[in-house]
């Protein structure tokens, strides 16, 4: 494979999935580490992506900024948001947690809707406070550098002790056989706690991630009440999915 077709490939993966490891990559690709060690170390250099131990994060992902122009499909993204606050009712106490798609949501939130948030997400708690009718509170923590995402024991313990009405995370892969995972342990450990605290569970992620799978477990597939894609919930991608007990939008 030829060094611009590597570099395609590990853009497409870092935008599509937030985050990628180099032995992830090397092992798709069937390349020595080294070789997607200097590919990840050019790309950096050029600005389209930051390389960080071990492998290399999105540019949309480590800067939340409004004015941001690196959001992987954003378009998309936004329609995910509007279908979600469809499901959200003055009164309500929600959380949304991180990542581009759920700040999308948090953006999406009318002055006028008044109802309690909880986010794990320094990004989207910002974009909240500018809310006039949403009464906010962060769930605390040690910050990830990356994704400036509460994590560890701390705000595990903040969420077992509250009852949300509706919790809205994302997720970087899915699949019908094997739920939702991630490539972080320390990700996938707050999002249980999210996922027990919540009466009903709602995923919002971008269709290309249909069918994908990593190495640590956040759940099986219909511990997720609803599903929603930028596709409508009739395309023949959800088939598997429509065959679970989830709700498609």
């Amino acid at each position: 494979m030829l060094k611009e077709e590597r570099h395609k490939f590990i853009l497409n993966e870092v935008e599509l999935h937030n985050r990628i490891l180099l032995t992830d990559i090397a092992e798709q690709l069937e390349v020595s580490i080294d070789t997607i060690r200097r590919d990840v170390k050019e790309l950096d250099a050029g600005e389209q992506l930051k390389k960080v131990h071990g492998g290399a994060i999105a540019l949309g992902f480590t800067n939340y900024a409004t004015t941001n122009k690196n959001i992987y499909a954003q378009d998309d993204k936004i329609i995910i948001a509007e279908k979600a606050l469809s499901l959200i009712n003055s009164g309500s106490t929600i959380l949304i947690h991180g990542g581009t798609t759920c700040l999308e949501l948090a953006k999406a939130i009318p002055n006028k809707l008044e109802i309690t948030c909880f986010t794990t997400s320094l990004a989207v708690a910002m974009e909240l406070l500018t809310k006039k009718g949403v009464d906010v509170l962060f769930i605390g923590g040690r910050l990830s550098k990356d994704s400036q995402l509460a994590i560890g024991a701390s705000a595990i313990h903040q969420l077992s002790e509250i009852t949300l009405d509706y919790s809205f995370i994302g997720t970087g892969y899915v699949a019908v056989d094997y739920g939702l995972t991630e490539f972080d342990l320390e990700s996938v450990q707050v999002k249980k706690a999210i996922i027990k605290s919540s009466k009903k569970t709602v995923l919002l992620l971008i269709s290309e991630k249909l069918n994908s799978k990593h190495r640590y477990k956040t759940c099986e597939i219909n511990a997720i009440n609803t599903m929603i894609t930028e596709i409508d919930p009739k395309n023949t991608l959800l088939d598997n999915f429509r065959k679970q007990d989830i709700r498609l939008l």
